[in-house]
């Protein structure tokens, strides 16, 4: 799936990724391949993505995620 890391200041992370781990105002998410649509508050914590050279983890102070057709889009602080 297609993912996006977008900081008011730069872009953290565009590129194709297996997995991405958020943390959700409710708890911690994961999103794989097909996930069904989602737009959700994110709190302070990491973003998690799995590519195929590795693991990858960006700190967040906050945000907004949107998952959507196989392309996960995080808006963060």
């Amino acid at each position: 799936m297609r993912v996006e890391i977008i900081t008011p200041d730069k872009e953290l992370f565009k590129g194709e990724a297996s997995y991405v781990g958020v943390p959700g105002v409710d708890g911690g998410m994961g999103f794989l391949n097909n996930h069904a649509p989602l737009i959700t508050v994110l709190k302070a914590g990491d973003v998690t993505v799995k590519t195929a050279e590795g693991e990858k983890t960006f700190p967040v102070k906050g945000g907004v995620v949107e998952v959507m057709k196989n392309t996960v889009l995080v808006l963060a602080e």
